[in-house]
């Protein structure tokens, strides 16, 4: 393609190892007089990329928050970085166009070649409340959240006299056995039962860490002797493991679980609920013209896009063929791999070379089991135990982007032995003002006599009103309940149950009066349902 004097766009979509080292290797690869031909742009939601192995020591606390990530703009230092959302991805035309950011004005950027590297998402439909109600485990902020979560839990029940409520606080679910749940629970089990020695009301014996996992045995990416050995290690430390076991539905009160041998259902009662699985494709992945393997762009040995010139993708939203005959694992060794063949490709093109196509079938497989253990199969060779560890934390120091990084991390590894464990709860995440929010037929969204602090309306499902132990009324879709305590600031006068499976959208209390007050048509409606309900709406008048 012929551009005249026009600089060769290459545009990269991903902050990810796939999308920041295909710019790494472009710009290693490039001869100074390309420099100046060749414009490299990335786009990512983040200045920043993430070491995702490190990932569950940001919630022990065995490395500072901001040491498991690196800078972009250190790593890829000719690239030009969008931190905005993508909005569209036209093929036909050659663009992509960002969303608003800092200016209330899109972006629209042209290119040459594309790069498509953007990972997957979690799919939350998959399990209902999932989205509303679980912490997922892919980004800093998930980690730093379950952090935050995990010491507020221990804040609480150090002071908490119901024992249900404090079996609740202390109970810690996480969906998944592969390697980001086994390594999280890890990490998130050590935490607790190391931190539980500053709270003398709290007895380690009361933490309970329970891992679910669909499949016969964890790690089933490993052979089934490490896995057993993992099993065993964590069941010793006090994890309780689930085998054959789904997450059927998440609520505000605990997870309903499935057995999928016997197909009958439990809850667990717990506050805190953990999903690493299952993913899903992009969005944008899902809505580009081109082949799909199972939600994953189908790509050529060659990484390149059939019957779309110009178009690469790699990583987690590309299915990559191999030379052994399967298609390329969503890991950060064959992302790696990936986008030095993508680089060079990408020149080759521009250069008129011959291109090479994708040769790597991976080194092994790492998985830390916290306090000093893992297990490891690299080379056909199986280590487990403090070796194994050893062997895990040299490989991905060795591999972390950014020497003033590792020595980070080094250090935070040696002063993790001689110190302890910070247990300080850092307050980032703000409840929202509206949530959506799911309950099971049978649970209780509030009891008669607690606090009014918040207003549901129903999005989907029925829900039984009870004074007293006996229901009085039957409410669904459309209808709000709650509004009488929290305007009165009052008790709540009875309780509410689901009737059925219901999803509701809730309001705390500032919102509530904020809308009431400055949003037309809400007051008559407010009115007209407390009229309804035999309340006084001058009530209204006070609550401003």
């Amino acid at each position: 393609m012929s551009t005249g004097d026009r600089k060769q766009r290459i545009l990269i979509l991903g902050g990810g190892f796939a999308g920041v080292y295909t710019a790494m290797f472009l710009e290693k690869a490039m001869t100074p007089a390309e420099r100046e031909q060749i414009e490299v742009t990335i786009v990512s939601n983040e200045n920043y990329i993430v070491f995702q192995p490190l990932l569950p020591e940001v919630i022990s606390g065995t490395i500072e928050t901001l040491h498991c990530i690196t800078p972009i703009r250190r790593l890829a230092r000719r690239a030009t970085l969008y931190t905005r959302q993508i909005e569209e991805i036209n093929l036909l035309k050659k663009t992509v166009r960002l969303a608003p950011e800092y200016r209330p004005k899109p972006i629209t950027l042209e290119f040459d070649h594309l790069v498509i590297g953007l990972g997957t998402r979690l799919n939350y439909d998959l399990v209902p409340g999932m989205r509303e109600h679980a912490i997922p485990f892919k980004y800093l902020g998930d980690a730093l959240r379950l952090r935050n979560e995990a010491v507020g839990a221990l804040e609480e029940a150090s002071v908490e006299t119901d024992p249900a409520e404090r079996r609740k606080l202390l109970t810690f679910v996480i969906g998944g056995g592969g390697f980001s749940g086994v390594e999280c629970i890890a990490e998130l089990n050590d935490f607790m039962r190391n931190a539980v020695k500053s709270y003398p009301n709290i007895d380690e014996r009361d933490v309970r860490c329970v891992l679910l996992q669909s499949a016969e045995r964890i790690l089933p990416e490993l052979g089934e002797d490490l896995a057993a050995y993992a099993h065993h290690i964590l069941e010793d430390r006090g994890v309780e493991i689930r085998l054959n076991c789904r997450l059927k539905a998440v609520s505000a009160d605990g997870a309903i679980v499935m057995d999928k041998d016997t197909k009958l259902d439990e809850t667990i009662a717990a506050r805190t609920i953990v999903t690493t699985v299952p993913s899903a494709p992009h969005p944008l992945v899902t809505s580009l013209p081109c082949e799909l393997d199972r939600g994953r762009i189908k790509v050529t040995g060659n990484l390149d896009v059939a019957d779309w010139p110009g178009v690469w993708s790699l990583g987690d939203c590309a299915a990559v063929p191999q030379k052994d005959g399967i298609t390329s694992p969503p890991t950060a060794q064959h992302a790696l791999r990936q986008a030095k063949t993508c680089a060079h490709n990408i020149l080759a093109t521009i250069r008129g070379q011959k291109l090479k196509p994708f040769a790597f079938t991976g080194l092994g497989k790492l998985a830390s089991l916290g306090h000093r253990s893992a297990v490891a199969e690299v080379l056909g060779i199986k280590m487990k135990g403090i070796i194994a560890w050893l062997f895990w934390r040299t490989i991905y120091l060795s591999k972390f982007p950014g020497f003033d990084r590792q020595i980070r991390i080094g250090v935070d590894w040696l002063l993790d032995i001689l110190l302890p464990r910070d247990i300080t709860q850092v307050r980032i995440f703000q409840d929202d003002a509206v949530a959506q929010e799911h309950f099971h037929a049978g649970e209780f969204i509030f009891d008669q006599g607690d606090f009014g602090d918040k207003l549901y309306s129903i999005v989907r499902g029925s829900v039984e009103i009870l004074k007293d132990g006996e229901s009085v009324a039957v409410i669904s879709e459309g209808e709000v309940f709650g509004e009488i305590a929290l305007l009165e600031d009052s008790p709540r006068t009875a309780a509410i149950r689901a009737q059925t499976d219901v999803d509701l959208v809730s309001f705390s209390r500032p919102a509530f009066k904020q809308i009431v007050t400055h949003l037309p048509g809400v007051r008559p409606t407010i009115e007209g349902i407390m009229q309804k309900h035999g309340v006084d709406p001058s009530v209204l008048h006070s609550a401003e």
